[in-house]
């Protein structure tokens, strides 16, 4: 559902047309192009809108990619600069930027600040503040407690592929994320527990 709306997902393609945008775990494998340009990794998904009669605009991808790097702060010598040879807090913006220049709807974190030093990490926090403060749904996925309990409204936690438990995110401790996190594990420990005592009993 997306704004009381049901929806329909069967591709990345439906995603992306439903405004609901992914930035990946492995940003160099799945959600860059690193032996391209800064300005062409931004206006790659959204390259259909930069071009006229059938040839794409230049002068358009830069100006929207230049305004991307300045509102993100992307540190890069230039817009031509391959991303491979930026740092991976800087990587992680521009996978950001060409998400932004599409105006999303929904964006899907995967672990947003894995192999990120630690300014870095406080950039994308600020980000992921600035953006969710501006109305953006935000979904943050996360094996860090401490990115989880310091970011989230709402915390949903999962195990073995499933819900186990929802939990506010202010004031919500380790502990209590663990618990849930255990909870299917620790459940089957105490049943099979019992049905180890119940064999017991009945020899």
């Amino acid at each position: 559902m997306l704004d009381g709306r049901p929806l329909s997902i069967r591709s990345p393609r439906d995603a992306i047309a439903a405004g609901i945008f992914l930035v990946p775990e492995d940003r160099r494998k799945t959600g860059l192009i690193t032996e391209m340009s800064v300005r062409e990794n931004i206006t790659l998904p959204g390259l259909s809108g930069h071009t006229r009669f059938g040839l794409v605009s230049h002068e358009r991808e830069a100006a929207i990619s230049t305004a991307q790097v300045a509102a993100l702060g992307v540190r890069t010598p230039s817009i031509e600069a391959r991303a491979m040879n930026l740092s991976g807090g800087n990587q992680q913006k521009v996978v950001l930027a060409k998400w932004l220049a599409l105006r999303p709807r929904v964006l899907i974190f995967d672990e947003p600040t894995r192999g990120i030093d630690v300014g870095a990490k406080a950039e994308i926090y600020r980000l992921i503040d600035t953006l969710a403060n501006e109305g953006l749904a935000i979904m943050l996925i996360s094996s860090e407690l401490p990115e989880i309990l310091g970011m989230s409204d709402r915390i949903y936690v999962m195990q073995g592929g499933r819900i186990t438990g929802e939990l506010p995110g202010p004031g919500t401790t380790e502990e209590q994320v663990l618990e849930l996190a255990m909870h299917e594990h620790l459940t089957a420990r105490r049943t099979a527990a019992a049905a180890a005592t119940a064999q017991g009993e009945d020899r």
